[in-house]
């Protein structure tokens, strides 16, 4: 890898942008995707090994590549240090998310309730601002609070997470798209909240409900 290559490489992590280093076999050329024009099959090839986020090697037009995908991490965004969410970082983390758990009640974000998790005790507002998601993170909010979860959300809904998901009935969830619709946000955009939020599997508990959360963040990642 040239200088010119890895310091691009380097910038490319620090701005948690998703990039593919492909490099030709045949001669070592080497080009960053999507930074770099590339031909349409190497291009579509570069798209679907990021997505997979696995290095393979391709023939394409008679030329051997070496494609390998530098993806940010896979991070979530817990708002609300609530009895699902004590359940449902450990097991997130156990699928590679390094998760936040974003709450100002102290008494309920606290280590007790929360060993090796990461603590975000700002209003979800600012933490959401800070926290920055972009396309490898998913959004869970799950206080039932307005105050707590719209703020999240509307900041959420203007970012590029590939996950955004909200607790709560359909009646609930009818009132905060009216909320919501109020601090402009278009039926587009609210149409990516996945609400009530999981999997249909009828879950009742803590840990069912953190399951069929899962379950649907990893249908979305994987595009199922």
């Amino acid at each position: 890898m040239t200088p010119e290559h890895l310091a691009r490489l380097q910038r490319a992590r620090a701005a948690l942008t998703p990039v593919a280093l492909l490099t030709r076999l045949s001669d070592g050329t080497q080009f960053l995707f999507p930074e770099d024009a590339v031909p349409g099959a190497l291009a579509e090839a570069a798209q679907r090994l990021l997505f997979d986020d696995k290095a393979a090697n391709v023939t394409l037009d008679g030329e051997a590549w070496f494609l390998q995908p530098h993806n940010p991490p896979l991070r979530m965004i817990v708002v609300g240090a609530v009895h699902v969410a004590q359940t449902l970082a450990p097991m997130a983390a156990e699928l590679g998310f390094a998760v936040t758990v974003v709450d100002p009640r102290r008494a309920f974000a606290s280590e007790e309730r929360f060993a090796a998790v990461a603590l975000n005790h700002d209003w979800p507002d600012e933490a959401m601002e800070a926290l920055a998601p972009d396309t490898r993170t998913a959004v869970v909010t799950l206080t039932h609070d307005p105050k707590l979860d719209d703020p999240a959300l509307d900041v959420a809904l203007k970012s590029k997470a590939f996950y955004i998901g909200a607790l709560g009935s359909k009646r609930t969830h009818a009132k905060r798209i009216e909320r919501l619709k109020a601090l402009g946000h278009g039926e587009a955009a609210l149409a990516r909240i996945a609400a009530p939020v999981g999997l249909d599997i009828g879950a009742v508990t803590a840990p069912e409900i953190a399951l069929s959360i899962l379950g649907q963040v990893v249908a979305r990642r994987r595009g199922k």
